[in-house]
């Protein structure tokens, strides 16, 4: 049975932070699950409503991307702008406080469903990036990867006509940039082979998650007291399988998000709060 915190709990962080110690002190040893609630204190913008909604059209998915140059062509445009603000993001209280329970041997995973890369660069060494890291580029040619700074520079050589232009940014590095004639934007080739096409090194939508990667996070979850879920929905199946199969494995699932997930009917316990204030209290209560 759920166990959802208390409605003043919303209220008063502190409340819900000693709650999610204790279960932490019970459950020493945590696989993180990890979505894109934890990085939107970092400037990065999320795609779902408290209800789990879509907030924007859905991503590009992988088949349209690969079949249309015209898409492949919206897409760069809006990541050349999208990239000033994506490729500046900082690491959030979240990331920092998860790194330290890492190096506590209290999170021996964290399972990020985020491309930002952001749970390294707060130190955390044992992080499996699901669906990549937007930070590199993939030729699909060739299978060369490269520095995503890199292929900015050559983006805006290409293209000095859309270096100023300016718009919202959006999730995964892009940009709300509309009403521009795409059909005038360059991608440049591979840089290696000449060819291409060049895709961010991330896992689209319609696009599987490499076995490797589902197969380590598998083991370690396995091997763990429990799943703790942060800001995420769990709307996406590639991250929700793992809360799937806590519960077949008999192990609880909790949740520290603000909107709804989508294995609520079996999470052990929620806390509709922010990630970041949250975990750094519950970190302040946790024993050595």
């Amino acid at each position: 049975m759920t166990i959802v915190a208390p409605p003043q709990a919303t209220h008063d962080v502190q409340r819900a932070a000693q709650a999610l110690a204790n279960f932490m002190e019970r459950h020493p040893r945590l696989v993180a699950l990890t979505g894109a609630g934890v990085s939107t204190a970092s400037g990065i913008p999320d795609y779902r409503d408290a209800q789990g909604q879509w907030k924007r059209p859905q991503p590009v998915t992988y088949q349209a991307f690969m079949g249309s140059e015209h898409t492949r062509q919206r897409y760069w445009a809006r990541s050349l702008v999208g990239w000033r603000c994506f490729g500046q993001a900082r690491p959030g209280v979240a990331h920092a406080v998860m790194a330290q329970l890492e190096q506590a041997g209290r999170l021996p995973l964290t399972i990020t469903q985020n491309v930002d890369g952001l749970h390294q660069a707060a130190g955390a060494q044992s992080v499996v990036d699901l669906h990549g890291r937007l930070d590199t580029v993939r030729c699909m040619h060739c299978e060369a990867r490269f520095s995503r700074v890199e292929w900015q520079q050559q983006l805006e050589h290409a293209n000095p006509h859309f270096v100023h232009l300016q718009a919202l940014s959006a999730p995964d590095g892009d940009a709300d940039l509309e009403t521009v004639d795409f059909s005038r934007f360059l991608i440049p080739a591979c840089p290696v082979c000449g060819a291409g096409p060049l895709k961010p090194d991330v896992v689209f939508y319609g696009e599987s998650v490499p076995r490797a990667r589902v197969q380590r996070s598998m083991e370690a979850l396995a091997a763990a007291d429990g799943l703790l879920v942060l800001g995420s929905s769990l709307m996406v199946y590639s991250g929700y399988r793992f809360a799937l199969a806590a519960r077949e494995q008999g192990k609880p699932v909790v949740a520290l998000n603000l909107g709804v997930t989508r294995a609520d009917e079996f999470l052990s316990l929620k806390f509709p709060l922010d990630v970041g204030a949250t975990l750094q209290s519950t970190a302040a209560l946790l024993h050595p």
